[in-house]
């Protein structure tokens, strides 16, 4: 069955001497990963090694067989230019921290076209921006959304943020009870667009623990989730 559908690309391997195995989240058919024959030697095919770069946005042509694990592409067209995020030093280094939490978090063989439009429009908003350091926080918390695990905002003028249970608390239960600067930080962001993501001022020492704290938040909802391999080489980037 011949399927055209938009993509996001999560991940690539070499594989062989001349192929690559792509992971894709793809507008149609959610999480699907492809094999691309000889991608890396011939220069004449519509289907360029290039094109692949990690949260690339393209639109595939689809050889789609069920319970395939490796589907084939019989085109490849790109859906946007980007004018910086795989150019510009800090933005690559959150398109490479964040290609690692939605290869990692995305897991479903199945569309969720309003999942796929956050991705694609957050991306394309964070191309055209020149203040965007605290993007890859907001993305976090909102994408949180997404995955079924949002805060509880019911009762956000409480003094804690239990991130096991994921809502506000008068009480500290245990260690995973959050306060002080993080706690000041989520119900600002709680709050925040990204249009007034540049209102949000906070220094690289903050930043880094309320990134760790959302990190952790991930790894309690999602059993499988683990911390970027990145991470590290990020904070340092972004210090």
């Amino acid at each position: 069955m011949l399927i055209n559908t938009n993509v996001i690309v999560l991940s690539k391997l070499k594989y062989k001497d001349n192929d690559l195995i792509v992971k894709c989240y793809t507008e149609q058919l959610g999480v699907v990963s492809f094999l691309l024959r000889g991608v890396l030697k011939s220069k004449k095919s519509n289907t360029k090694a290039a094109y692949f770069q990690p949260l690339s946005q393209l639109q595939l042509s689809i050889n789609y067989k069920e319970n395939r694990s490796l589907q084939s592409v019989s085109d490849t067209k790109m859906n946007h230019v980007y004018s910086s995020l795989h150019t510009h030093v800090l933005k690559s280094a959150i398109v490479m921290f964040l290609s690692e939490v939605l290869s990692s978090t995305l897991k479903e063989e199945e569309p969720n076209e309003s999942l796929f439009s956050y991705i694609e429009t957050t991306l394309l908003w964070l191309d055209e921006q020149s203040e965007y350091s605290n993007f890859h926080l907001l993305f976090l918390l909102n994408l949180s959304k997404y995955l079924g695990f949002y805060p509880d905002t019911t009762s956000t003028e409480s003094s804690y943020f239990n991130l096991r249970e994921g809502k506000f608390e008068s009480k500290q239960y245990d260690d995973y009870t959050i306060s002080g600067e993080n706690l000041i930080l989520l119900k600002q962001l709680l709050g925040t667009t990204f249009e007034a993501l540049p209102t949000v001022k906070i220094n690289s020492k903050q930043r880094q623990s309320f990134l760790n704290m959302m990190l952790l938040y991930f790894e309690l909802h999602l059993g499988s989730f683990k911390p970027p391999k990145s991470l590290q080489i990020f904070n340092q980037v972004f210090n």
